[in-house]
């Protein structure tokens, strides 16, 4: 949900003590204490701090795509569409019921944004781009026997990607990885943040659970190019738009949505390789 630091960073490689630590730091620890807490209650409950949360994205999202004025008809939409996608999710405890809910909650956005003539693909995109992460998060909290576990396991994948990003990026330098989409993103952060990822998810697997370390290192480090890539695409959305942050929510970080891109497109992976590929990331491939 949340990164406790971020990999967004347009400072030289050599680390700076500066003001902007103290509040980006103390955010970061603060919302990963209460992000761990959510994932500990029931699913309800996190499902509910989750639509929560994205009403602030969604608000983020259409005034990113709308240039500026913010509709609040279309984040409506999409706040809806996330609350009553993740009930349909818990009621039925089946996806498709939720995902046909996603589906016609993009079609009404670009139905409402054609009529003012307001990038509707872009509005329509968002609405699916918020929705379907948190029906996967929802899922893979609700349905398998170590739900939160898993959850928690992503959680770990991604805050070590971003932080070992930071961090190698920052001590190690060299070329960078999406100069156009990205100025601070290096190939060695991106490396780096993997490979810190894959050690912290083989050390939460093997020793606190039981797992192969190696495996769970394996796909930690696989998960969390995908994290990487959704960090990019959130990167090249702002560009597209004129934006650097996509809000100012979060002291030290950006916006929200500047803080979950990483989860946006991790999550939905995730629940494929479990519920499709019958993968348990903790313990092995599922008979």
């Amino acid at each position: 949900m949340t990164t406790p630091i971020s990999s967004n960073d347009n400072t030289p490689s050599a680390f700076r003590l500066n003001t902007d630590w103290v509040p980006r730091v103390l955010s970061g620890v603060l919302l990963g204490l209460f992000t761990l807490a959510v994932v500990a209650l029931s699913p309800a409950v996190f499902a509910v701090v989750l639509a929560l949360a994205m009403i602030l994205a969604a608000r983020e999202w259409h005034r990113c795509v709308g240039a500026g004025p913010v509709f609040t008809i279309e984040v409506a939409i999409t706040a809806a569409t996330v609350a009553l996608s993740a009930a349909a999710l818990l009621f039925t405890q089946k996806f498709w019921p939720g995902a046909m809910v996603a589906l016609v909650g993009a079609v009404a956005s670009f139905v409402v944004a054609q009529r003012r003539n307001s990038q509707p693909l872009w509005h329509a995109f968002g609405t699916l781009y918020l929705s379907i992460p948190v029906l996967a998060l929802v899922s893979l909290r609700a349905f398998p026997p170590h739900g939160p576990y898993i959850v928690i396991g992503l959680l770990f994948i991604i805050w070590a990607t971003d932080t070992g990003a930071l961090i190698c990026g920052k001590l190690i330098g060299g070329p960078r990885m999406a100069p156009k989409l990205s100025p601070g993103k290096t190939w060695a952060g991106t490396i780096g943040g993997s490979i810190i990822a894959a050690l912290v998810f083989a050390a939460y697997v093997g020793s606190l659970l039981g797992g192969s370390a190696l495996l769970a290192g394996l796909f930690a480090f696989c998960i969390s190019f995908v994290a990487h890539g959704g960090d990019l695409f959130e990167s090249f959305v702002k560009r597209r738009f004129g934006l650097k942050d996509t809000g100012t929510v979060i002291p030290g970080h950006g916006g929200v949505l500047d803080r979950i891109d990483s989860t946006l497109a991790a999550a939905p992976v995730l629940a494929l390789l479990v519920f499709v590929g019958h993968l348990d990331p903790l313990f092995g491939v599922a008979a």
